[in-house]
Parts: structure tokens; sequence; C-alpha cells
């Protein structure tokens, strides 16, 4: 069996454009280090208003219905986040967002969370 980790990416057009999308967004990045399991979040540290921009830049470049996308489920926002403990735990932040799951959403062509996730 095959560990997430060592899943190599899809190799289309998809796949390259999302790619290209992160580089404009994070930088450095290590494109050759990247695997389905990466985190936006948490493995390459996107938050707040980079996230936001990120996320924004997607909606643009693919046809994605956002059903029930929510930001403060994968980020932090910018600065001190004041009312992070009175919001429920799964919006606090802590749900990596991997390229599995955009690389998903891009297919799907909507964000749908339960199937996102399950599906990454």
């Amino acid at each position: 069996m095959t560990d997430k980790k060592t899943v190599t990416l899809p190799d289309d057009q998809d796949m390259q454009r999302l790619i290209a999308l992160l580089q404009e967004h994070i930088s450095p990045l290590a494109v050759d280090k990247l695997t389905l399991n990466t985190s936006i979040n948490h493995d390459l540290g996107c938050d707040g208003d980079d996230a936001a921009e990120l996320m924004a830049d997607l909606a643009d470049r693919f046809p994605i219905d956002f059903v029930d996308y929510d930001a403060y489920r994968y980020f932090h926002p910018e600065g001190y986040d004041l009312m992070r403990w009175r919001r429920a735990k799964d919006r606090r932040g802590n749900v990596p967002l991997t390229l599995a799951m955009m690389y998903e959403a891009i297919q799907l062509l909507r964000w749908n969370t339960t199937e996102i996730e399950a599906a990454a």
C-alpha cells in the first residue's frame, strides 16, 4: 500500500495551473517537495490576507462553485484573533487544507466541504 505522503502530484493541466497559482502566492515554494498531502496552511504557512488572496484567485481562475467554503475552518485571520475562542472548534483554522482538497474541488467544480475532505 502506498503512503499518502509519497503519492506524486497528478501531471495534468489543472494541477499545473494550481501549482502556478501557489507559486504566485507562496514563495519560496519547493515544487519538487509537494505531495497531495501537503497542506497550504500548516505546511506552507499560508494564512490571513495571503490565504484570502489565494482563495480569491482560485475562484477567479477555476469555475468552482464555493457551496459551503468557510475560510475560518482552514485559516487564521490576519493579526490577533480576538474572537477565536468564541467560534466553534472546527472554525479555528486547525483543519489542514491540502493540495488534494484543492485539486478535488477543481475536478468537481464545486467546494462541498464534506465531499472535499472525505476525498482527500
